[in-house]
């Protein structure tokens, strides 16, 4: 099985889409994306700065418009190829999950744009309302790693890998956890606004909850992994009450990695801004033929793996 991997927030960088919106059928899509989310994604994508882009408002549906164009990009680079109709596994982390929902026709990309748009501005209200940030633990004992954090008060937003786990509250508290590491842990502030996937994130959830009948779904076409527990979830419906409560609940991306695993991913292709995911795959599952795209120079790549894997 092909898995088709989304990132999420804090993978886009000033101008990553301009490339891309060289081609007209991508630049509509991106004209169509805005138009549902009411955000100018083709200026987000290519002309605003990274402070701006940083905004989790603007930074959220930029992410799965990446998605989507480049995946959109890799349907068209395989069809040229004569390769239609792929069958993947998909999944994303954290807001990446909307992607994968769109791409596994749970979502249509104007509910997943809407989705997108009303999770991102809740999520920078939630915000807002109290300094918090996030910062990433690599290495050390668990035990001691989670002992640490209840020490400050801190919450485990994502469980990334063995190794790897986010640590995400109140700003104060997480710039202790940067200054006081436990014993050879290393701790790596994000450039991210809030302590997503926490507590502080509930007023957001909540926001989700009172509007969920907005966002109508459809099962997936193909396997699609959640970030809740790592299983398959095969109910649209289901899939995207999964999405709301998620924003505040744990990513548990690490029990996805074992879940590709077990059901028989045989390649990764990470979508755009991709890096981030193949990264931790090539860790946590060896020997897994990944491929990132970060730019349309990465296509042909990603195509040959999808190609080469068809029969897997």
């Amino acid at each position: 099985m092909i898995l088709l991997a989304c990132p999420g927030q804090g993978s886009q960088k000033p101008g990553f889409l301009a490339p891309w919106l060289e081609r007209p059928e991508l630049r509509d899509l991106a004209e169509q994306l805005s138009r549902a989310t009411g955000i100018d994604l083709v200026a987000a994508g290519t002309v605003w700065d990274a402070e701006r882009i940083r905004d989790t408002a603007v930074a959220q549906p930029l992410i799965v418009a990446a998605g989507l164009i480049s995946a959109q990009a890799l349907t068209a680079e395989l069809a040229a190829r004569g390769v239609d109709d792929v069958s993947y596994g998909y999944a994303g982390h954290s807001v990446g999950e909307i992607t994968a929902a769109a791409l596994a026709g749970v979502l249509t990309p104007d509910v997943a744009a809407a989705f997108v748009r009303e999770r991102s501005q809740a999520m920078a209200e939630a915000s807002a309302a109290t300094p918090t940030t996030m910062a990433a633990v690599i290495g050390g004992d668990r035990d001691e790693i989670l002992a640490r954090l209840a020490e400050l008060d801190l919450n485990a937003a994502n469980f990334n890998s063995a190794a790897q786990l986010v640590a995400a509250g109140t700003t104060d508290a997480v710039e202790r956890l940067v200054a006081e590491p436990p014993h050879r842990i290393r701790v790596i502030p994000l450039s991210v606004a809030g302590a997503f996937h926490t507590r502080y994130m509930a007023p957001a959830r909540d926001h989700l909850r009172a509007i969920r009948d907005r966002f109508p779904a459809q099962d997936p076409t193909g396997p699609l992994w959640t970030n809740a527990d790592g299983s398959i979830v095969s109910d649209g419906e289901r899939y995207v009450d999964l999405l709301v409560e998620q924003v505040a609940s744990p990513v548990h991306w690490d029990a996805c990695q074992r879940s590709f695993r077990e059901h028989g991913v045989t390649a990764m292709v990470e979508l755009l801004p991709g890096g981030t995911l193949t990264g931790l795959a090539r860790r946590e599952l060896k020997g897994l033929p990944t491929q990132a795209i970060k730019g349309p120079g990465d296509l042909a790549p990603a195509a040959d793996l999808v190609a080469a894997h068809l029969t897997d």
